[in-house]
């Protein structure tokens, strides 16, 4: 349930091995968070990285790198992958104690090459970055994508293999004797052996149907689509939450927001001047850069920040696949996979014990 990147990911892995599966979706197919995010792909930081969090992020980057040739080549969709480097300011000094404090563990991840940069070397990279910085870390090895045409990708590779995308709102689930038989829709019930909750922010509807706690929320985020003065920002420039980039549309990419708004999507004045706060602090010289698009989304996010993924303790044929917050579109894939092989064989090798619906039951209990 859920036609965002978690829950067509896990159709598409499904019919790649033969199991035709039909994703049930309200709206569109990328219609909320998957299709309007900003795509940055970086296993090297985020809320459980390193910890629980990064054996998936892992996987989510290298199935991102082989789904960058395949889905093309299935689909005929550009989902516009390309390997795109990272440049974290610092400006204060417990800013540059944290940075250079997780150094260390970043250099000796394979595959990446991170480098703390003195202001000057900072300013090579980027000659617009702010002269009040203290320093810059140098990220190589991170990637960004398109994530409305990678979600358009992998629904069309899903179809083309069988999968059915189709219009409605669950309502419930049917079960009998502790397995599921079937969902409830609002005009119909249609029967099936398995279930894949991947609502995103709405997945805290599924607790009344599960007897057990989703606790999962939106978290609004806002991104405005900029046409910036100068060259491209050759890298994905960052500092704190905040990010900028020019993206193959040639607009400068320019976000984001961490609001408590409850359901409201809609974009906001206030949401325009913190971002553009954000961007000018990290480059001044872009002060002139003219608005063409801001746009809004809800990232589901879980109580404690980390994903929530696998099989409903005692409700046979029941999964859950949701609660990635900012992390979605790069651990979505690898989210798919593992509910794929959830549901294919019974488990998974991905490491995601610590990612499991049933620790919200146990963060409540006494």
């Amino acid at each position: 349930m859920g036609g965002g990147i978690v829950g067509l990911a896990t159709a598409y892995f499904l019919a790649k091995e033969g199991v035709r599966s039909v994703v049930i979706e309200r709206d569109a197919v990328g219609s909320h968070a998957s299709g309007f995010a900003f795509g940055n792909l970086s296993p090297m930081g985020g809320v459980g990285i390193p910890g629980p969090l990064y054996p998936l992020a892992q996987e989510g980057m290298r199935l991102h790198r082989e789904l960058a040739a395949a889905l093309p080549a299935e689909t005929g969709i550009d989902t516009a992958y390309r390997p795109r480097p990272a440049l974290d300011l610092v400006f204060t000094e417990e800013e540059q104690r944290f940075e250079q404090g997780r150094l260390g563990w970043r250099q000796q991840q394979p595959g990446y090459q991170v480098r703390w940069l003195e202001p000057a070397e900072a300013r090579a990279v980027e000659p617009r970055v702010s002269e009040q910085i203290l320093g810059a870390v140098s990220i190589e090895g991170t990637a960004e994508v398109d994530p409305y045409r990678f979600v358009l990708a992998l629904a069309q590779g899903a179809e083309k293999l069988g999968a059915t995308i189709r219009h409605g709102t669950v309502r419930g689930l049917l079960q009998e004797g502790g397995r599921i038989r079937g969902v409830r829709l609002e005009h119909e019930e249609m029967a099936c052996g398995r279930v894949v909750i991947a609502m995103g922010p709405w997945s805290g509807e599924a607790s009344a149907w599960l007897g057990l706690p989703v606790e999962v929320r939106p978290l609004k985020g806002q991104i405005l689509r900029l046409r910036a003065p100068g060259p491209p920002v050759q890298c994905s420039v960052g500092w704190s939450h905040h990010y900028a980039s020019t993206k193959p549309d040639g607009l400068l990419w320019a976000g984001t927001t961490e609001e408590e708004a409850g359901f409201d999507e809609n974009p906001t004045q206030e949401g325009r001047e913190t971002v553009m706060g954000a961007l000018l602090k990290m480059m001044p010289a872009l002060a002139e850069a003219q608005l063409v698009r801001q746009t809004a989304c809800l990232r589901p996010l879980s109580r404690d920040w980390l994903p929530v993924l696998g099989a409903v303790p005692d409700r046979h044929g029941v999964y859950v696949a949701t609660g990635a917050g900012r992390k979605g579109i790069l651990v979505g894939p690898a989210m798919g996979r593992a509910t794929a092989d959830l549901i294919l064989r019974g488990g998974t090798e991905l490491a995601i014990e610590p990612l499991g619906v049933g620790r919200f039951a146990k963060m409540a209990a006494p």
